[in-house]
């Protein structure tokens, strides 16, 4: 063969290369997988029920790998926020273990996650704990709404670009803002939290201009919210309202409302928008396929774009998972097997309900006495858990207080507390008419029925955790009357007066000192802004430790139910709270 044939034949295959490289039928399939609210579910076990669950990374992992394996789709791995609080192992690995790489940093890295966003019980973790991951995560932690006040710049990294195969990915990361009703002020000193459709629609443009993503993300710790299309000012839960008012986003992870969602909704484009949101406790995860071909011009259009939600149930975990971290779930049973004292009587949440219950009252008995308040008031924090006689565990006090909440004493005066228990109760109780209606605010159907879940159960109304009563002053709550005039204050437990215009020092959490549930502001009309200068003490640990180091100082205990307030009138109430309990607990 000449040297001439040679040259013409190199041209033709080279042609055919340069041709086979620009082919506009080049497909690209990504997968992007994302949990949520994993709530410190590393493993695929409940350290507080002491029993194997659905969930955990653990499982993730199988599901991970597996999609891996396969090879034909590129895998983008995403966390959509409060993976650190849940589990005695998040509190245990954040607050109390010393190593040297937080535990939530080895494990996430390992997985090679490629992205996440903030949670608000992330933060709830504490700067010291939130400062370090940001450091030691070798992926960006995103939350493009909370800025420093020194600088004015986004305090976590607002976006990331995630490449595949010469397709760009952008990711906007988004947090709740109401984070400040509920936090103190020490665990997000120096930050701010914007409103979530201000901010994407400040990202948004900047990103699609700078950026020229093939896709865009939405990260969201916000749960859907409302589907109208309104906008809403600092709302909670804004994620649809951000996919159907700011253009440009093709897929938005949502959070935080545990709520699984998987549908598309317009946004004012007239271009739809996928929204997915999976299950807590990484029970299951969401996931968004894409397929991008190659245009004429070398840039990739999105061609088809799928959701589904995955459930973690039916993938073993991760035996490879399981051997690196069995070190870390060992310690984990440890720490909530540790014996700290001994109860004398069983006590159970779900009595809390109808009355004064020792599962209450042992909370309210601590606060006053930590703090030496006039007042305490507390709600039961978990729906259905029970302490059995004899030895408690650190794993009893997670059953008992699930949350990392702090304790403050706040200054009220008597007529802020009377309207603060109005607005509870007015949550707690429905309006008796007479002897066979329902005393519990129980969800109901059309018909007037009450609505019974797949468990055969009835459902409250509103969330358990804000039925809030008092401890320090005797009261009667009359549910023939409508909410707001229920409360009759008769004395404080001391014998002295109660006074509506004396202001009293009261024991409360740090959740709702802080406006979490509006009993303090909606109910007891103290505006938002001025909560904090309400404050005049706050405890130096959270409120589960102390309560911890409180039972071990006692050694033994026996709780038992206060006799301070009662439910008139009191035979409806007798009886109909008797009929909702089985309602509830059939």
């Amino acid at each position: 063969m000449t040297k001439k044939r040679i040259s013409i034949l190199n041209v033709i295959l080279m042609a055919i290369t340069l041709m086979g490289c620009t082919s506009p039928n080049k497909e690209v399939e990504i997968q992007v997988i994302t949990t949520t609210d994993v709530h410190a579910y590393i493993f695929e076990y409940d350290f507080i029920r002491d029993t194997i669950t659905t969930g955990g990374l653990s499982r993730v992992a199988s599901f991970v790998e597996a999609q891996r394996q396969k090879g034909k789709k590129q895998i983008v791995l995403l966390d959509n926020g409060d993976l650190l609080q849940g589990q005695p192992s998040g509190y245990y690995f954040n607050h109390v273990a010393n190593r040297s790489q937080n535990l939530f940093a080895t494990v996430l890295n390992h997985l090679q996650y490629n992205g996440a966003s903030v949670g608000n019980h992330d933060i709830e973790m504490g700067p010291d704990v939130y400062r370090r991951l940001m450091s030691e995560f070798r992926f960006p932690w995103l939350a493009a709404n909370i800025i420093d006040k020194k600088t004015g710049e986004p305090f976590f990294k607002p976006y990331t670009i995630i490449k595949r195969k010469g397709v760009k990915i952008a990711v906007l990361g988004l947090i709740t803002p109401s984070v400040p009703n509920w936090l103190p002020t020490q665990l997000w000193e120096g930050l701010e939290f914007a409103d979530m459709l201000k901010t994407a629609a400040y990202w948004v443009p900047a990103i699609l201009e700078n950026e020229k993503p093939d896709a865009l993300i939405g990260l969201f710790h916000s749960g859907a919210g409302r589907e109208t299309g309104e906008q809403e000012f600092m709302a909670e839960n804004a994620s649809v309202m951000v996919a159907q008012n700011i253009p440009g986003f093709d897929v938005i992870f949502t959070g935080h409302d545990h709520r699984v969602i998987n549908k598309k909704v317009m946004n004012i484009d007239g271009n739809e928008v996928l929204v997915l949101g999976g299950q807590p406790f990484a029970r299951s995860v969401s996931v968004a396929d894409f397929v991008f071909k190659k245009n004429n011009s070398g840039n990739y259009d999105l061609e088809f774009l799928a959701g589904d939600i995955v459930e973690m149930k039916d993938f073993e975990p991760s035996a490879d998972f399981s051997r690196l971290f069995m070190q870390e779930f060992g310690q984990s049973r440890e720490y909530t097997g540790q014996t700290i004292g001994r109860i004398l009587a069983e006590i159970a949440s779900r009595d809390s309900y109808t009355g004064n219950s020792p599962f209450v009252d042992f909370i309210h008995q601590i606060q006053l006495e930590k703090t030496g308040a006039d007042i305490s008031l507390a709600a039961p924090l978990s729906f259905d858990a029970t302490l059995q006689e004899g030895e408690m565990t650190m794993r009893d006090m997670f059953r008992l207080y699930p949350y990392e909440n702090y304790l403050y004493v706040m200054e009220l005066t008597g007529n802020e507390i009377r309207n603060t228990l109005e607005f509870s109760y007015g949550m707690w109780f429905s309006t008796m008419k007479g002897p066979q209606d329902n005393a519990l605010m129980l969800r109901k159907t059309a018909d007037g029925k009450v609505e019974t879940g797949a468990d055969g159960r009835g459902r409250f109304v509103y969330p358990f955790f804000n039925f809030d009563s008092a401890s320090g002053i005797n009261y009667t709550v009359d549910i023939s009357k409508t909410p707001g005039n229920r409360i009759t204050i008769l004395n404080n437990t001391n014998g002295t007066p109660f006074d509506v215009n004396k202001k009293y020092r009261v024991a409360i959490n740090s959740y709702r000192g802080s406006g979490g549930g509006n009993h303090l502001t909606l109910g007891a009309g103290i505006s938002q802004s001025d909560l904090a200068e309400r404050i005049v003490w706050v405890s130096d640990k959270d409120l589960r430790s102390l309560m911890a180091d409180w039972i071990s100082y006692k050694g033994e205990l026996n709780p038992v139910a206060g006799n301070n307030w009662k439910v008139l009138p009191e035979k409806w109430a007798k009886d109909a709270l008797v009929r909702d309990m089985k309602l509830l607990f059939p």
